[in-house]
């Protein structure tokens, strides 16, 4: 299933109503000629779809030219009192976020989009929260938009440390001219990343993402996931692990990348916090390495702190909300408790503020259109696209959207292959399959002149195959 992309298709809005979306992130990454955050890309999606774009917050909204979709561009939302300031009284009908956090006390009567994966930071309740589930409205997201950018975060933080050389080090002391290769080099030993564990904790778009680099280095990858998951990790030659412990058991390397989870509508606690504590880190490699470019409620703090003054963990890299008052300089957000842990292991410690996936202008662009898209198709048609929780009453879930390559091979995948890719395919079978035909016939002491005549092409019409196959994003598993 696609999303709408057709920009030039004006969309036909009632006539006699104005809709009003607030969007509280930046749409753009890319600097303009005056040093600001360009949003031009995403205006004009709006615009070629019949929308308007504000660069202001909404005022009367009995004043706004019927007919049309009002988009209300406030990027600098993001304390919790200027949200309910903002959008308390429900005077947006929707909002589009991507890392700002939206409380509960937030009220958009028709829809929520997230750009991203993740929606734990979707916390109004007109769709009953981060889950989605028990409200009016609908909540959405973009999955796979940000997964690549994310993913390459994760080896960047991993190959800062491991392997272990000390690159900033043997620079200062070259470009001084104070070194000897032959003296000296023997010093300096390090390990490299093939051959290491990663653990990663979660196989959907962004951990397989992280997955599939991590095996490009040659690292062990084992994944902790959901049950229905196992063919499909292991399909992929990667190992599966049906418990968390087991998983994290002698690991170079941890990454987390399942969300939140759901809300305790009672305690407001997810359930997913405080997955990575003592116990898990214990089980890691001594002188292990945590990522966590997830949410920084994830991992219990007081427990990575301890697993730190222990050497257990060598390196955290953490990538979490953090907010600043600026009238007050008052700090609040996720990443808040970690702050605590810079003082004794600031050198051993790598905190983002939640940047592990907003520096990708493409991706950003990208999912902000998307999110457009889907905030017409709820207006416009009440389909709902990559739906997160219930979807309400009088609304239609037509499926979930990716970009190419990333998450499951669907029915369309195949639907839409032509038929000369569908003959390429065939071909390629037929011909492999007549070579291991002659090769699983003929005894393996007898091989040689068939190996020696058309191993060759054996080995180039696998790499074909496996390269059409990649390029027509038929690799994963399958969802109708």
């Amino acid at each position: 299933m696609t999303a709408t992309t057709d920009t030039h298709a004006v969309e036909s809005i009632d006539p006699q109503r104005a809709y009003a979306v607030l969007i509280c992130d930046l749409i753009g990454l890319r600097f303009d000629a005056d040093g600001k955050p360009d949003p031009s890309e995403v205006r004009a999606h709006i615009e070629a779809k019949g929308g308007r774009f504000h660069a202001t917050g909404l005022g009367d909204k009995t004043a706004l030219e019927p007919g049309r979709v009002h988009f209300f561009y406030q990027p600098d939302l993001s304390t919790r009192e200027e949200l309910i300031g903002a959008a308390g009284d429900g005077r947006y009908d929707a909002v589009i976020a991507a890392a700002t956090f939206l409380p509960a006390e937030t009220v958009f009567p028709l829809a929520g989009v997230r750009i991203g994966a993740g929606t734990g930071n979707m916390g109004s309740r007109s769709w009953g929260g981060g889950s989605g589930e028990g409200g009016s409205a609908v909540l959405m997201n973009t999955p796979g938009i940000n997964s690549r950018a994310t993913a390459q975060m994760v080896m960047k933080a991993i190959l800062k440390v491991l392997p272990d050389l000390p690159v900033d080090l043997l620079h200062d002391r070259v470009a001084r001219g104070f070194f000897d290769t032959g003296r000296e080099l023997r010093d300096f030993p390090t390990a490299k990343l093939e051959g290491k564990t990663i653990a990663i904790i979660g196989y959907g778009n962004i951990g397989r993402e992280v997955a599939k680099l991590a095996r490009a280095f040659g690292m062990r990858v084992v994944i902790h996931a959901r049950l229905r998951h196992r063919d499909w990790i292991e399909a992929e030659g990667f190992a599966f692990a049906a418990d968390l412990a087991d998983a994290a058991a002698g690991a170079d390397v941890l990454s987390v990348h399942v969300g939140l989870g759901n809300q305790d509508a009672r305690t407001g606690r997810y359930a997913n916090a405080g997955l990575i504590g003592a116990d898990i880190l214990s089980r890691m490699k001594s002188g292990a390495v945590l990522i966590n470019y997830d949410r920084g409620e994830l991992v219990d703090v007081a427990a990575l702190g301890d697993a730190l003054n222990a050497g257990q963990v060598r390196h955290a890299a953490i990538d979490a909300d953090l907010f600043r008052d600026a009238s007050t300089g008052s700090l609040s957000g996720p990443m808040l408790p970690y702050l605590d842990l810079v003082e004794r292991h600031g050198a051993r410690l790598e905190l983002l503020p939640h940047a592990a996936a907003d520096t990708d202008h493409p991706s950003r662009v990208a999912g902000a259109k998307q999110a457009v898209d889907q905030i017409f198709d709820v207006i416009c048609r009440k389909t709902v696209t990559n739906a997160k929780g219930t979807v309400p009453p009088n609304y239609l879930s037509v499926g979930a959207t990716t970009p190419p390559g990333i998450g499951p091979v669907t029915s369309d995948h195949l639907l839409k292959l032509t038929a000369s890719e569908c003959s390429e395919l065939a071909d390629l079978c037929d011909r492999q399959s007549r070579l291991w035909k002659a090769l699983s016939d003929t005894p393996p002491a007898e091989r040689v002149a068939i190996v020696a005549e058309q191993g060759d092409d054996l080995v180039r019409l696998i790499d074909r195959f496996c390269l059409l196959a990649e390029n027509l994003d038929l690799r994963g598993s399958f969802q109708q």
